[in-house]
């Protein structure tokens, strides 16, 4: 014991004689947030300097000097560097702006004056980007020094992660969209990436509410995004508001041997009486009566568009450019279910060629099911097929091997449930007429319960056809956090967690939809915590 005080008064013998102030603790948290192009501020770490000595805080301290070092693949990716105070609860506010520099060097000095009174002060670094970058480049930030009128700050546990740099595709009010949620994705035979979302006019609520379904293109594999543009709105139809003929959830398909690019959505007409399920007469643009499709009595038996949502699809044969009419599909389901619709994100093109989306619906008793719906002549016709499961709801497909398809499900049972946790996988060879469970069920792929996406990706090594099967959602039992990439390599049985990529640590809203942009890079649209819908590209070899 007196060796390890004697090497502690040594220790702070070094720090006091090399000017260094140990009453002011720094602490340096770098959460693992994606750093976004078309955003002005992106949060990179945050710094909490806590003054211990509370008896001098009437006096204060002054902060004179921050260095930071960037090392990054490309230091032309960058555009400014700046420094904020927290907001409530410590969250970043890019509203209380201490310092900024434009970026020259690697090493960044913020001279600005800060005067310190606080006990505790809370920093926010950001940094900004160039629009046009390369997203497979990365960056890091260190705080190498804090200097303050009282003697440098001593700066330990620094280590930061490596950031992945991404697009803000979508933001809060942007195009007078109040919010842009339930992501979809997919790339064209031409490689247009195509980025489909519900565009909220008015809130960030669900249906019904004046919603359309939109669009952003991109032709340079997700670096730069073209506007918005509509491409399911029903407007103001059967003499009702845009406000009661909302459609949402879209999903997305292109068809692999014509190029053709279909997108299903879910129209609401008006709203159902909550207790009655009848529909609600006289509804006006003042009226206030709203009803979840979900919930209760909002959608019933029946394939009128006054009983039950409607399943539209419309389709587009110029990489995304214009749209047909929408065509309504209500009448394939079950007279008895109380609902049918889409599941949200991306369907498939089959090896033999058939068109294949993920749905799901309430059966007859009005528990919610997944399933699929499929075409085989090119989009002419649809079919659906028996509930893989019940008490499940948003679902995506993969075709395993010829035949074979697998359907993984978003589970209501896993809701807050840390003892069995799971998305629920079933695997189907007929087309859905008969599905089996999977052996990791319910086991591999835990949920907070929220939309998730699996994927598909092919390529060739040494001349050979190969594939992985890639998934992205939260990876927590509880919140809408730690949205993360994972890979099987053996369809499905295994996920190796040293595999992982987190993508964001902080809560969003969490929903995803991947897609192959070439052989060698895969393409995530998700809803994140620094933006409505941001797209990050992932290099196959990190995999």
């Amino acid at each position: 014991m007196k060796i390890r005080f004697l090497y502690f008064l040594i220790f702070v013998f070094l720090i006091s004689s090399c000017g260094y102030n140990n009453e002011i603790k720094v602490e340096v948290e770098s959460p693992t947030l994606p750093v976004l192009s078309s955003k002005e501020y992106n949060p990179v770490q945050k710094i909490r300097l806590i003054w211990e000595n509370s008896d001098l805080q009437d006096e204060g301290y002054m902060i004179e000097k921050f260095v930071f070092t960037i090392d990054g693949t490309d230091l032309n990716d960058f555009e400014k560097v700046s420094l904020f105070r927290s907001g409530d609860n410590e969250r970043f506010d890019a509203e209380n702006l201490i310092a900024e520099s434009n970026t020259s060097s690697r090493k960044i000095i913020l001279n600005d004056r800060v005067n310190v009174k606080e006990g505790t002060l809370v920093l926010w670094v950001s940094v900004t980007l160039k629009e046009n970058i390369d997203l497979s480049h990365k960056i890091r930030i260190q705080c190498d020094e804090i200097a303050t009128d009282e003697g440098k700050l001593l700066i330990e546990d620094n280590a930061s992660p490596e950031l992945r740099l991404g697009t803000a595709v979508r933001q809060h009010m942007q195009d007078s969209v109040h919010t842009s949620r339930i992501p979809g994705l997919a790339t064209s035979k031409n490689g247009t990436l195509m980025a489909i979302y519900d565009a909220r006019y008015e809130s960030a609520r669900d249906l019904q509410g004046h919603i359309d379904i939109a669009m952003n293109r991109s032709f340079d594999k997700g670096r730069t995004w073209e506007p918005m543009h509509i491409v399911l709105d029903m407007g103001e139809w059967g003499g009702l508001p845009e406000k009661y003929n909302g459609v949402s959830d879209a999903c997305i398909l292109v068809d692999d041997n014509t190029g053709d690019i279909y997108v299903a959505g879910l129209w609401m007409h008006g709203v159902l009486d909550n207790e009655t399920g009848e529909w609600v007469e006289g509804l006006t643009e003042d009226s206030t009566r709203w009803i979840h499709q979900w919930h209760r009595m909002g959608s019933q038996p029946g394939f009128d568009v006054k009983s039950t949502s409607q399943f539209l699809i419309t389709k587009s044969s110029d990489d995304g450019l214009t749209w047909s009419d929408p065509v309504n599909i209500t009448n394939i389901k079950n007279e008895e279910w109380w609902l049918f619709a889409p599941a949200p994100g991306n369907g498939i093109t089959m090896s033999d060629g058939t068109l294949v989306m993920p749905t799901q619906g309430r059966d007859e008793e009005g528990m919610s099911f997944s399933n699929i719906t499929w075409s085989k002549d090119g989009g002419a016709t649809w079919t659906t097929s028996n509930p893989a499961a019940k008490n499940t709801t948003e679902c995506a497909v993969v075709e395993l091997q010829d035949g074979i398809l697998m359907l993984n499900m978003r589970d209501n049972r896993n809701r807050g449930n840390n003892d069995v946790n799971g998305r629920s996988i079933f695997i189907t060879t007929d087309m859905g007429e008969t599905w089996k469970e999977h052996p990791t069920s319910r086991k591999a792929l835990i949920e907070p319960t929220c939309m998730a996406s699996l994927h598909k990706h092919t390529y060739t090594e040494n001349n050979e056809e190969k594939s992985v099967l890639l998934f992205v959602n939260p990876a927590s039992t509880s919140s809408r956090s730690n949205i993360t990439l994972k890979v099987s390599y053996d369809n499905g049985t295994t996920w190796p967690e040293d595999k992982y990529i987190l993508l964001d640590e902080y809560s969003g809203r969490g929903y995803s939809c991947i897609t192959s942009i070439d052989e060698n890079t895969i393409g995530i649209l998700y809803e994140s915590s620094q933006a409505d819908m941001v797209f990050q590209r992932v290099e196959l070899v990190e995999l």
